[in-house]
């Protein structure tokens, strides 16, 4: 993975909102990242709507605070505008909602030139991208994240889902939105733990492929947290650059954007294990699992045991959970259910998990080739302590 710069100089603070284009043959998008953004929705998404017409998919804590601001931006750009609000929560990232929410679409009548808007964070994103992926065969979507982890993460890409009981998003399809306005200004009203649990997306495109961009979020993590606007802005731009170049690169999956899920297979199964619920959120499980991910790097011999030191030290330090003997209300795990939610992950190929895992800071790579007994030494030290 190319290093960005990790200055924020380097991006014009007068900038109205930074454009980054996701590069695909025929299905190219652009990334518009600013403040502002939501109440400019409808005019920054007419020039690639199909047809006058939106319909948002939001869910029951965003719709208070940002629906009526995006409604009245489509309907000022003559964009004939409904809703659909889905319960909060992961919960709704399953079959019988997305029923729900597919029948509620096509009761409002919606035609193949109509356009979904995903108001949310990722469970929003993930679920109404995948209507879209599936309604009439394939309609138009467009992405406004609202939570700092889907717009660093799960809003550019294309990666669309839901979850079944034996694991997270085993169904769903690869659908491209047509446009990405991640509007920085909506951070200011998340809780604190959700800013934080996407922030662990954040601090993975440093872990996983530019040491530089993790230097810097040592040194201005803490203010980003805090509330530093132009922190923020510039971490998101970095992230989204990060993953738009692998995406680019790699839309399907087939090899390098595995990358992307450093952390994930251990942080998947813990979720797995928690219900997919309150109790630990997907970016917790991602900050645990790339300590992990590190830590067995470091065990195998792989990376310096320094570097593991200083991933964990970093995701601590900002008030992320390094372990899992940290998730409250979590009474006791097991090694064989961890290692089975494993076997179930999407990337296994031909029985054996595929791992990412690290030779430092910034040096990401995949590999099958994992000793098994290694892996349940790491797991048996971290859940025991």
């Amino acid at each position: 993975m190319t290093a960005l710069s990790a200055d924020p100089a380097a991006v014009s603070a007068a900038a109205e909102y930074d454009t980054l284009s996701v590069d695909l043959a025929g299905r190219a998008y652009d990334i518009l990242i600013g403040e502002g953004l939501l109440a400019r929705a409808g005019a920054l998404s007419r020039p690639v709507l199909r047809q006058p017409r939106v319909v948002i998919v939001t869910d029951s804590h965003v719709a208070p605070l940002h629906l009526q601001t995006v409604e009245e931006s489509y309907r000022a750009a003559g964009i004939e505008v409904s809703s659909v609000i889905v319960p909060a929560g992961e919960g709704s990232k399953k079959f019988d909602r997305l029923q729900a929410l597919l029948d509620d679409l096509l009761d409002s009548r919606i035609e193949r030139r109509t356009a979904l808007v995903a108001l949310g964070g990722g469970v929003i994103g993930d679920l109404t991208g995948f209507a879209a992926a599936i309604l009439l065969r394939g309609i138009d979507f467009i992405q406004i994240p609202t939570t700092l982890l889907a717009q660093v993460d799960s809003s550019v890409g294309g990666k669309t889902g839901i979850n079944t009981r034996h694991g997270k998003n085993l169904v769903g399809a690869f659908h491209q939105p047509r446009l990405v306005l991640a509007d920085t200004g909506v951070l200011d009203t998340l809780p604190h733990r959700e800013l934080l649990a996407g922030y662990a997306e954040v601090v993975k495109y440093g872990l996983l492929g530019d040491a530089g961009f993790f230097a810097w979020l040592e040194a201005n993590g803490s203010a980003l947290i805090a509330g530093d606007r132009e922190k923020r802005r510039h971490a998101v731009r970095l992230s989204c650059a990060a993953k738009a170049a692998i995406v680019a690169r790699d839309e399907k999956e087939t090899g390098d954007r595995a990358l992307l899920n450093l952390g994930h297979t251990f942080g998947h199964a813990l979720e797995a294990e928690t219900g997919f619920g309150e109790m630990l959120l997907h970016g917790e499980g991602v900050a645990i699992g790339m300590v992990m991910a590190f830590d067995l790097s470091a065990r195998l011999g792989l990376c310096p045991a320094e570097d593991a030191a200083r991933a964990r030290r970093h995701l601590q330090d900002v008030g992320l959970r390094v372990s899992p003997l940290e998730v409250a209300g979590r009474q006791h795990w097991s090694v064989d259910k961890l290692l089975g939610h494993m076997a179930k992950d999407k990337k296994v190929a031909d029985g054996k998990i595929t791992f990412i895992l690290v030779r430092g800071i910034g040096k990401a790579f995949i590999t099958q080739d994992v000793d098994v007994q290694a892996v349940r030494d790491m797991l048996a030290t971290s859940i025991e302590g």
